[in-house]
């Protein structure tokens, strides 16, 4: 049995301490993205119809990138993966308990976000 898989909204830039702020002025002043402020301690940035969030990550040495999908049975979606070779990696950052949802890594080491969404 197979469930549906596809693109969230969310897309987060884990950033070095040493460029953090001068990645948030990047968007909010060079760029002039409207700025999401509801989130803190994110900071988020409106990139058309996606949520672009800047996190601060101390322990990285350079910038990543993290994208986000959405499933109707994030149990199901992840057991999918899973069999299909996807490298599981819950442990990059702790989720709160109960989130419906885990961490999965692409074949080029690109973090996904595999959860189901607030609405479907």
């Amino acid at each position: 049995m197979k469930t549906e898989i596809k693109g969230g909204i969310d897309i987060a830039i884990k950033v070095p301490t040493h460029q953090y702020q001068q990645t948030l002025n990047f968007y909010r002043t060079t760029i002039g993205l409207p700025e999401i402020t509801d989130k803190p301690p994110a900071t988020g940035f409106i990139l058309g119809p996606n949520r672009l969030w800047i996190d601060e990550a101390p322990g990285l040495s350079q910038a990543e990138v993290w994208l986000e999908l959405f499933t109707p049975d994030h149990k199901l979606a992840l057991k999918q993966v899973e069999e299909s070779g996807v490298v599981r990696c819950d442990t990059v950052e702790p989720l709160p308990d109960g989130f419906k949802g885990g961490w999965i890594m692409s074949p080029s080491n690109i973090v996904h976000m595999l959860r189901e969404p607030e609405a479907w």
